[in-house]
């Protein structure tokens, strides 16, 4: 029977890094604006000042941040993404869409719609959102490479400097057991490309409404650099009136940031509002 080849471990130097160093290396932290009214304020950075620790709003979710947006169906994950969108685009920044559920003409509408309830014209900012349709392009869809080198495309071509993939959940339907690769391929490229990225990713249906996972488990949470958990509950005992302060027969939507490595953020759980003309406000905190 034939040895096996063997490579003794070896020391990867390149791999090794001060902690000095690395901090030269690190970008920024800055606030990049929402849309969302009320969210930008949930996230901050800390200074000393006399000896004491003081919070700074960061005006927005931090720069080059990857991070997740989930919930149950119907919570507003999409109308969230959506509004980041326009802001940024209003903003004159590109934006790469990535569509993974509906063809990109529905998406256009739905974001000339988005851009009319936030008193913004269309028009003005179409050419600063950059759509790929992995929705109706299986090649993009079920090709991770292929959507990655579009991708890149899009940014050279377009000076992109944020994504949105809505839903990160459809690039491994039925294949969970890769979700895990998968998410981290994406992670990985869109640190590279120095994108801020928000991923919508569906959680199933039989978790906790305000836990964070989603199809593939804890696939995406553990991975990106922070979660924000969207929710709802049909008010249907006398208990949860009294919690949440609305009448039986009442549909609650909640919000919370599950988490960010990159900067603070507010830890409480809020009320989260659909206005009448389709938009996301978070409410106040949810009080006990």
């Amino acid at each position: 029977m034939m040895e096996r080849d063997y490579e003794k471990p070896r020391v990867i130097e390149e791999g090794i890094i001060t902690g000095g160093r690395a901090l030269k290396e690190a970008p920024k932290i800055q606030g990049i604006s929402t849309g969302v009214d009320g969210l930008d304020e949930l996230f901050y950075t800390t200074e000393i000042k006399n000896k004491k620790i003081v919070k700074k709003s960061l005006g927005g979710i931090p720069a080059l941040s990857v991070l997740n947006i989930t919930g149950a169906s119907d919570t507003g994950k999409t109308l969230l993404v959506e509004q980041f969108t326009i802001k940024q685009a209003e903003l004159g920044k590109k934006v790469a869409f990535i569509t993974v559920e509906t063809p990109a003409p529905f998406v256009s509408l739905s974001l000339n719609e988005r851009a009319r309830a936030m008193g913004i014209n269309f028009e003005a900012i179409e050419d600063n959102i950059v759509l790929i349709d992995a929705a109706s392009h299986s090649s993009l869809r079920e090709n991770i490479p292929n959507l990655l080198t579009t991708l890149t495309y899009a940014i050279k071509n377009y000076s992109v400097s944020s994504t949105v993939i809505d839903s990160v959940t459809g690039l491994y339907e039925h294949k969970e057991m890769l979700a895990r690769t998968i998410v981290r391929q994406i992670f990985n490229f869109l640190k590279k490309w120095h994108q801020t990225a928000l991923l919508v990713s569906q959680k199933r249906s039989g978790h906790e409404e305000l836990t964070a996972e989603a199809a593939g488990g804890y696939a995406v949470g553990h991975i990106v650099d922070g979660t924000i958990v969207l929710a709802k509950e049909l008010i249907m005992s006398q208990y949860s009136a009294r919690l949440f302060g609305r009448p039986p027969g009442d549909i609650v939507r909640l919000f919370r940031i599950d988490g960010c490595r990159m900067c603070g953020h507010d830890t409480r759980t809020f009320f989260l509002e659909i206005t009448e003309t389709g938009l996301l406000r978070i409410g106040p905190p949810l009080r006990s």
